[in-house]
């Protein structure tokens, strides 16, 4: 699926300003003030690097990310993507790294989406909408 126009231009100005200009998301009402990373993955058929810009969260030296796919019955194809293929690339602002993603489950999952839905409220909305389907997942990226 192609990416909206939106998202094409948030990764273009947040990766030409080194996230001077994108790192703050306004959100898509324009009255927030998110923090976001761009996670790129391998492609998991493809095999081409793909990049997404994610509300992030910190859990210590790691970033938090959720596939949360704004409550939908699937998962992000991002999410599927870093299953078969866990070594990615996160850039956070200037900085550029490479990470191990996870997903977090049990006790860790339960504190680090508490976590999350206080960087983006909307989550517990989303949690609402997708939990007759799926549990959306909370991912660690863990620096290497």
């Amino acid at each position: 699926m192609a990416k909206r126009d939106w998202v094409v231009d948030h990764i273009k100005r947040y990766k030409d300003s080194d996230g001077a200009d994108g790192h703050i998301w306004p959100g898509r009402d324009g009255k927030q003030s998110l923090p976001c990373l761009l996670l790129t993955t391998t492609g998991k058929k493809s095999g081409a690097e793909l990049t997404t810009p994610l509300i992030y969260g910190k859990d210590g030296d790691n970033c938090v990310i959720v596939a949360s796919t704004g409550g939908a019955p699937d998962h992000p194809d991002w999410y599927y993507n870093l299953t078969v293929a866990p070594d990615v690339s996160v850039q956070v602002l200037a900085d550029k790294f490479k990470a191990k993603a996870r997903t977090a489950t049990g006790a860790e999952r339960s504190a680090l989406w508490d976590m999350m839905a206080k960087v983006f409220p909307t989550y517990n909305n989303y949690h609402e909408a997708a939990k007759a389907t799926r549990e959306i997942p909370v991912i660690v990226l863990e620096r290497v």
